[in-house]
């Protein structure tokens, strides 16, 4: 295996295309930086960089293990970070998370799971496209989906129920609780779910192309913003928007929820039977299990 500096420095003058920054950044000699990488080609047997006059610019193998090494030193540097934080202590979980999921429901409930496991350290990333656990160095994930995330334990959470709601001030402003009034008034959207308020109107009945039109965000986090700012109608999951139905500050504009065909997850690597893993696990469950019972109609 080549050396840690070697790998660094060529980490560093692939990003930068260039010795010179790369030596800048790591404190040593552009002649430095460059026999570095030319005995790690040497090591390795393949070309990284093609030398033109006073440039360097990667070769594809070159590009291919730039990419591949820059997350191999981003997980080495968070192993280390995850030694250093737990000190003495049994673990440091890392969990991989939607942005939302875990600011309105995850971190309002956490301190539950940290007060019966003082020993576990939490270390929260958001994610919002697909990822590879193994291959992040993740423990465990909320997965929104379906139940096909390959080679991995899936523990279902719940399924996702969609309210359309308002600030009492649009609802007054534009009589909203009516489908034909709310149709025509200003509609918040979530980019990755354009569909969503058609999907909401089918189950009233009605159907318009205009129902597309409105303002369109990339977090539900803005979209509860705008809401509760009265920009317009929101249509979101009913477990983010918890404390603002309680509170008030967000109405219901219809008893009818849409139902998506998605679901939350918590999600594992097969067969991993790391005791801290499975701790957070049962511990997810039977929160999401005791929340239902709460707010089941039966309990109301």
């Amino acid at each position: 295996m080549p050396s840690y500096s070697l790998l660094r420095s060529f980490e560093c003058a692939a990003r930068h295309e260039s010795f010179t920054q790369a030596a800048e950044e790591l404190h040593l000699t552009q002649s430095a930086v460059s026999r570095q990488v030319k005995v790690l080609e040497e090591t390795i047997g393949v070309t990284m960089f093609r030398r033109v006059g006073r440039r360097v610019t990667l070769t594809e193998a070159g590009k291919r293990f730039a990419a591949d090494l820059a997350v191999d030193l981003k997980n080495l540097k968070q192993s280390v970070a995850r030694a250093a934080a737990a000190g003495e202590r049994n673990a440091t979980l890392r969990i991989g998370i939607l942005p939302t999921f875990a600011s309105r429901w995850l971190i309002p409930r956490l301190g539950t799971f940290l007060k019966d496991h003082p020993s576990v350290e939490i270390r929260l990333e958001t994610r919002t496209v697909p990822f590879d656990l193994t291959r992040e160095r993740l423990d465990l994930a909320i997965h929104f989906g379906q139940a096909n995330w390959p080679d991995a334990r899936m523990n279902k959470l719940f399924d996702e129920e969609l309210l359309a709601v308002a600030s009492p001030k649009f609802r007054d402003t534009y009589s909203a609780t009516e489908p034909a009034r709310l149709a025509e008034a200003p509609l918040l959207h979530l980019i990755t779910r354009e569909s969503a308020w058609i999907d909401w109107f089918a189950l009233k009945g009605a159907t318009d192309n205009r129902l597309l039109s409105g303002r369109y965000f990339d977090q539900f986090s803005m979209i509860i913003s705008a809401a509760l700012c009265s920009i317009g109608a929101a249509i979101l999951p009913k477990y983010l928007i918890e404390m603002e139905l309680k509170s008030g500050v967000l109405i219901p504009l219809s008893d009818t929820p849409l139902k998506t065909h998605s679901s939350y997850f918590v999600v594992s690597a097969a067969g991993d039977v790391n005791p801290q893993v499975n701790a957070f696990t049962r511990w997810l469950v039977s929160t999401t299990r005791r929340d239902s019972m709460t707010n089941s109609p039966t309990r109301n």
